[in-house]
């Protein structure tokens, strides 16, 4: 369990296109084997910890004719954003993809002193 140490705790959202590889001909589309795209996010302010994040998708356009294999994730999270990590493999054929995203964790107050 995470525990965070100041009463403020600030959330930020956020909903982000990952690819569209239908009508270009992409890699997603019309490639296979193992394929990852990522997407670098920046929080509209900074944090004071990196903070945790929780991805969903919320658009999923995928081919029928092969099975469907997934894997979205957040890697590298700081506190001033994180990137969106979306793999796929075998014969999976992913025309489009989007994530939206929850940002929860302490930020500054006012009254906070900077002390350097």
């Amino acid at each position: 369990m995470r525990k965070f140490q100041r009463g403020l705790l600030g959330v930020d959202q956020g909903t982000e296109i990952l690819f569209s590889h239908y009508a270009s001909g992409g890699e997603m589309w019309t490639g296979e084997g193992p394929r990852e795209i990522r997407k670098s996010v920046t929080f509209s302010e900074a944090f004071v910890s990196p903070p945790v994040v929780q991805l969903s998708f919320s658009l999923w356009d995928m081919d029928k004719s092969a099975n469907i294999r997934a894997d979205l994730s957040s890697e590298k999270v700081t506190e001033t954003g994180f990137e969106i990590v979306f793999r796929t493999w075998g014969d999976t054929k992913v025309a489009r993809m989007r994530a939206d995203w929850t940002a929860m964790g302490e930020v500054a107050g006012e009254d906070d002193w900077v002390i350097s």
